[in-house]
């Protein structure tokens, strides 16, 4: 393992960029140089939380570390990562990727070309793995998730499908090993001016289908995937932790007390670490991101 420390800010003061913040600050393997926010009562509130430096100007930040996280608000994730990755810096996105397919594809362009770790946080890839879902024998036949959250007013700028959906559209074509061949969907506006409810179907090459559902609009949180493979099923709720599993594949039944599961951010920040130091494979690629906001823009009909 290379003993070198990674020089990385986090950009974004907010709930999740506290949350990233945290993890940075806690890592031994990094230098946390600072944060950035325009908000300067909130960066300097964050930054003294955390222990490190409050930024005023993003290209300050951006031209004093090696690497990024972004928990910014989902609109600005593009230009941001566009201008980090312009600058040099590996990037840790949270999702999603971006909020449109051109940013999203000009980071994967430029990360490629300049050989810069980009990663996406669909942090929800280790709880499956804490579970052994990669390792199943079998690829699923059929696949349900349901994905419901109260009303807020934070990710509204963006549409349900890119602000909640997009986590099981990963899921779904990480599981699939592979894009469906065919995507249809509705999704509507309740209360904010992005649509806040959504459903679609995906087709696959060999037949199989997920159903997923997305909603912003519930009394409470609610997440949960149903998926059915040749032998059996497995029925996985993410907030309780708790599945049932019937197929014999032998999933972790005790998945809740895996570290991946019990801190899958944190899981996030120290792969992409490893991505960066140690060169070892990046865990969501930029072209996983990619792949969902392509998803979810048509489910939006854009």
């Amino acid at each position: 393992m290379n003993m070198a420390k990674l020089k990385i800010g986090v950009i974004g003061a907010g709930v999740f960029g506290n949350y990233h913040a945290a993890k940075c600050a806690a890592h031994p393997r990094h230098d946390f140089v600072g944060i950035y926010d325009p908000g300067h009562k909130r960066v300097r509130c964050a930054a003294k939380r955390h222990g490190t430096k409050a930024f005023d100007n993003c290209n300050t930040l951006l031209a004093s570390v090696d690497a990024v996280v972004i928990a910014s608000i989902a609109v600005h994730h593009g230009p941001i990562a566009v201008a980090a990755l312009k600058a040099g810096c590996h990037v840790l996105v949270e999702k999603p990727v971006a909020s449109d397919l051109s940013f999203a594809q000009t980071m994967v362009d430029l990360a490629q070309e300049k050989n810069l770790v980009l990663q996406v946080g669909h942090q929800e890839r280790f709880v499956a793995r804490a579970i052994g879902l990669d390792n199943a024998p079998e690829k699923p036949l059929h696949i349900k998730a349901t994905r419901f959250g109260p009303m807020a007013v934070r990710g509204t700028d963006v549409s349900v499908t890119l602000d909640l959906m997009t986590h099981d559209l990963d899921m779904v074509m990480w599981l699939m090993g592979e894009r469906p061949t065919s995507i249809s969907g509705d999704a509507i506006r309740v209360y904010s001016d992005t649509p806040d409810a959504a459903r679609a179907v995906l087709t696959f090459a060999d037949g199989a289908t997920a159903h997923l559902e997305a909603s912003r609009c519930e009394t409470g949180p609610r997440r949960v995937m149903h998926i059915e493979y040749p032998d059996g099923y497995v029925r996985i709720d993410f907030v309780n932790k708790t599945f049932e599993d019937t197929t014999g594949y032998g999933f972790n039944k005790d998945f809740a007390s895996h570290p991946l599961a019990q801190d899958s951010l944190g899981a996030g920040t120290s792969s992409f670490t490893s991505a960066v130091l140690d060169g070892t494979p990046i865990a969501i690629t930029g072209q996983d991101g990619l792949n969902a906001v392509e998803m979810a823009l048509k489910i939006d009909g854009n």
